[in-house]
């Protein structure tokens, strides 16, 4: 289960430049309508679990390297109301990256491939590219996975809104729903229904700071964004 920590925490400098440093390149589908407002960013630098996310085993950091986490925060899913997507880098002693796994329907996957063929050299940088399913946001290095999932072609169609608002156990006491809030999640999700393209443009975040925070930072303002969204589902 996520860790919730009492105070919030500012991002450190340092953790920001790596964060920016190795942040991950999305694609995502022509007509996606929604997009990330907020990345919330832990480095481990030694082995431990997961603050965002409930994975076992723990996460094992390279020798001498570190794990940045990124807990990308959506105020929408094509299905629903809230939604929390994950990449982690695994990054060597000389900020080389060795691995990477992302998020993909409540487990994850490797992310890198095994001929390292979607890791793009940068200057100063490496970068993972990564697939984002549409209207769903899982992640892939390889589009053609998103189509042998079940529901793919009815997601972002008639199921729009299906599960109204939606949220990790770790945020139950934070927010609750009931049928109507449900409902008004529905009927505002049924306007983004949408066809995917299968065509997808490239989205990067690696200069937009403002985009980065701490994680204990994003979970004190993830009740706080999904009560706003709730107040104007009807507009």
């Amino acid at each position: 289960m996520p860790n919730i920590e009492a105070t919030p925490q500012t991002l450190l400098e340092e953790d920001l430049r790596l964060a920016m440093r190795h942040a991950p390149v999305l694609l995502l589908d022509e007509l996606e309508p929604f997009f990330s407002i907020r990345i919330g960013v832990t480095v481990l630098r030694e082995n431990g679990l997961s603050p965002s996310f409930g994975r076992r085993p723990v996460l094992r950091c390279p020798p001498s390297g570190i794990v940045i986490e990124y807990a990308i925060y959506y105020d929408y899913d094509i299905r629903h109301l809230y939604d929390l997507e994950h990449v982690w880098i695994y990054a060597d002693r000389d900020g080389q990256t060795v691995d990477a796994e992302g998020s993909f329907h409540g487990r994850y996957l490797k992310s890198l491939l095994p001929d390292r063929s979607n890791l793009r050299a940068e200057e100063k940088a490496e970068r993972v590219v990564l697939y984002v399913q549409p209207g769903k946001h899982a992640l892939s290095p390889l589009p053609d996975l998103f189509l042998l999932w079940p529901g793919t072609a009815t997601c972002t169609q008639e199921e729009a809104g299906a599960d109204g608002l939606a949220f990790g156990d770790f945020l139950a006491g934070e927010l609750e729903t009931n049928e109507a809030a449900d409902q008004k999640v529905r009927r505002r999700l049924q306007r983004y229904r949408f066809t995917p393209t299968l065509r997808y443009r490239e989205w990067s975040y690696a200069d937009q700071a403002e985009l980065f925070v701490a994680w204990s930072e994003l979970l004190a303002e993830i009740p706080k964004r999904v009560r706003h969204e709730l107040s104007r589902v009807d507009e």
